[in-house]
């Protein structure tokens, strides 16, 4: 992660005599506000579009004087580096994206001090990666400095750190970063802004009769045709992407709003309006059972490595918050590390196919695996396919050593729908 404020770094003895600024005396909420590139540029000559961002300045400064934190989760670095560059077509090439994110980032955070400094407000650059968040000492770390950020008044502007980060380690798009930034700072409010004006049942530009969804309480339950919803010329995301961010937050316990970018001072508006009488943008509101920090991280923030494949028997231990045990294991898919996250599959299988005849099915791809859990594996897929089926006594005199009696951890274990307390809740729109 890396962070820089507008305190000069090159402070003497002199400057102790000068008072520090003080903290804003903060009453109200915490918000998250994500802007993508299509909001900051124009999509076909990638000059910055003043007047919004202007817009946003004030808003967000509004929003700050009632009392509330906000942090600003921006994207636009490349689409600022192509018009420095005057470069009319978003590159493909990986090693030119990353050039131009480094060109344009430098760029987009000068254009943001310069929309602030007439209100006296101080940012904070922060660039993560998935990197970051996947590792859990950094991603505490990030947390820690976000909120201290917050603490001291500052805005942090937040973007993934394009010009280091490859596919592998991307989070895809910043309407995924921005959910995660918001349980990051443990946000009440996150405002995905876009080019409509809410979420439809239907492509609204195709089908004039689509109709706006106002109030969404489970992102499950949605039938909508968000297919033709791709991102701009210049940025990654659609209207898909933004359902993703909102099911990932709102299992941290955030309301998303998804709203037209065009209109940040409705901002204001959203917050004040009853979930009975949404009229503003489309809101998702936030799951009443929230997960705990590291179950959530491990479920959100961390990407499967791979699988293991349970059996019945397992399957009904891990529903009753049982660890997993290499005797229930009856199949290890791709190739992963000690440590890294897995998801369990189990065998579905009326007849409870157990042990031995389990494994003979899974190998010979005769049965149906549906994903029931998540976790964090204690033995390489190595190990897994030499210990599968044995006692955790004897594992030892297999491998030569035993790390833990267990392949995954119980305090690791996240169990998906069906399975106990499901992460995916029913729900409906109202």
């Amino acid at each position: 992660m890396s962070t820089a404020t507008t305190t000069n770094p090159s402070a003497t003895t002199a400057a102790a005599a000068i008072a520090p600024t003080p903290a804003v005396a903060f009453t109200g909420q915490t918000l998250v506000i994500k802007v993508g590139t299509s909001s900051i540029c124009d999509s076909e000559t990638q000059r910055p579009r003043l007047s919004l961002l202007s817009a946003l300045v004030e808003t967000i400064v509004d929003l700050r004087a009632q009392g509330h934190r906000v942090v600003l989760v921006t994207s636009g670095a490349i689409g600022v580096g192509m018009r420095a560059m005057h470069i009319g077509t978003r590159p493909k090439h990986l090693a030119r994206l990353q050039a131009l994110a480094g060109v344009g980032q430098s760029q987009l955070m000068t254009l943001y001090h310069t929309l602030f400094a007439p209100f006296d407000v101080h940012l904070a650059q922060v660039l993560l990666s998935r990197g970051d968040v996947a590792d859990r000492t950094r991603y505490l770390n990030a947390c820690n400095a976000l909120r201290e950020l917050l603490d001291m008044g500052v805005v942090p502007v937040v973007n993934e750190n394009d010009a280091v980060s490859v596919a592998e380690i991307k989070f895809g798009d910043n309407d995924t970063l921005s959910a995660v930034v918001a349980r990051m700072v443990q946000a009440q409010w996150l405002f995905l802004m876009t080019d409509v004006d809410a979420l439809y049942d239907d492509n609204p530009r195709t089908n004039p009769n689509a109709k706006a969804v106002r109030v969404v309480q489970d992102v499950h339950a949605l039938k909508v045709n968000v297919s033709s919803g791709a991102g701009s010329s210049v940025g990654t995301g659609g209207m898909l992407t933004k359902l993703v961010a909102a099911e990932l937050a709102t299992a941290a316990g955030c309301t998303v709003t998804v709203m037209l970018s065009t209109q940040p001072g409705m901002i204001v508006d959203a917050m004040r309006e009853p979930d009975t009488n949404v009229t503003i943008g489309t809101r998702f509101l936030a799951h009443k059972e929230v997960l705990p920090d590291k179950k959530w991280w491990v479920l959100h923030g961390l990407k499967s490595a791979g699988a293991v494949v349970v059996d019945a028997g397992a399957r009904a231990a891990l529903a009753h918050r049982s660890s997993l045990f290499a005797i229930g294991v009856v199949g290890v898919q791709g190739t992963f590390s000690a440590q890294q996250a897995v998801d369990v599959l189990a065998v579905d299988d009326a007849g409870e196919l157990r042990g031995d005849k389990a494994r003979e099915a899974v190998a010979k791809g005769e049965v149906k695996l549906v994903k029931v859990a998540k976790g964090i594996a204690t033995y390489s897929s190595v190990e897994l396919r030499q210990i599968m089926g044995h006692r955790s006594d004897e594992i030892a005199a297999i491998l030569g050593y035993a790390e833990s009696e267990s392949c995954v951890e119980r305090g690791s274990v996240i169990l998906v729908e069906g399975e106990g307390q499901g992460v995916k809740r029913r729900g409906s729109i109202v």
